[in-house]
Order: C-alpha cells, then structure tokens, then sequence
C-alpha cells in the first residue's frame, strides 16, 4: 500500500491561520484525507494492479534463481558429491547468489523509483484538483483530517477530490 507524507508543520500553521482570522472574519475550511483521495482515484487503483504485473516477469528470474540455489544446496547437503563436484557447486551458487543480489536490488530501485514518479505526479496533481476545489466552494483554507483534531463531516472535500481527480486525469 503506498503511503503519503504528512505535512503536520503545514498544517499546524494553517490551523493557526483559521483560529487567528475567525475573530476578524468567518473563515471557510475545508478538510481532506489525502492519502484516501489519492489512493481512491482511478490512476492508483489502475497503477497498483499494473506495478506489479509490469515488474512479474523480473521477479519470476529471481524465484528461479532462488530455486536452482536450494537445489544446490540440496545437493550440498546430501553429501553424495565427489569433491571436484562439490567444489562446483559450491562455486555455482555463489555466483547464483551475487545474480539473485543484483537482480534483487535493481527490482526493488526500479519499483520505488516507479512509486516515487507515480505518487509524486499524483500529488502534484491532486493539488491542482483540490485547490479548483476550494476555489469553487469559496473555501479560505483547506487541512489534512489528520491535522484536525475535529471535524464535522459537512466539510470535508475527500470525495469530492478523488472525482474532480478522475474527471481531470482520467484514463487512457
């Protein structure tokens, strides 16, 4: 499941800024979860199927790998190899297990890079979404429901991001 970062600094100020304004004026406020908004949306539903389908290919190689490892160590271990046989093997899995080391490490950089770019462009986007949002519904100040303490449910724009999301970048 991908998580989002917080941002409390932010919206510890920005609560600040409600508090500290109400007295001069009525401030409206909105209040989203983000990471339900983001994660709701068409594009994320979409990419958490296709993640790991695009990198199933990679990850069955380094299952095979793992597979002829055990075998050799299989055979290690039944001690019915000949020196010389014994010795290959030994070699064998050792060169098994740096290719199983690679492969493992250039996956999980190619996967988080992927989770990175995609969540990165997601939030830059849903920025976007949520500040139309806040322009159409007069709101002065939008917080993450984390950064609220309490809420009446009337105000919070969650659902209403993920549609104008989908409805802004829909799939192709």
């Amino acid at each position: 499941m991908f998580r989002l970062p917080t941002f409390p600094a932010l919206a510890l100020f920005a609560a600040g800024v409600v508090f500290t304004s109400t007295a001069a004026a009525q401030t409206k406020v909105g209040v989203i979860n983000l990471e339900k908004a983001l994660l709701d949306t068409a594009e994320l539903k979409k990419a958490m199927v296709d993640l790991p389908l695009k990198y199933k290919p990679r990850q069955d190689q380094l299952e095979k790998i793992q597979r002829e490892m055990q075998d050799l160590q299989s055979q290690l271990q039944s001690g019915k190899l000949n020196p010389g046989a014994a010795a290959d093997a030994e070699a064998r899995g050792q060169q098994l297990q740096r290719q199983a080391d690679r492969l493992n490490q250039d996956l999980q950089e190619d996967v988080n890079a992927d989770r990175n770019e995609l969540l990165q462009r997601s939030q830059s986007r849903m920025y976007e979404v949520v500040k139309k949002i806040a322009e159409e519904k007069g709101l002065d100040v939008v917080v993450t429901n984390q950064a609220a303490f309490f809420f009446k449910e009337a105000i919070e724009i969650t659902a209403d991001a993920t549609v104008g999301y989908d409805k802004a970048y829909p799939l192709k």
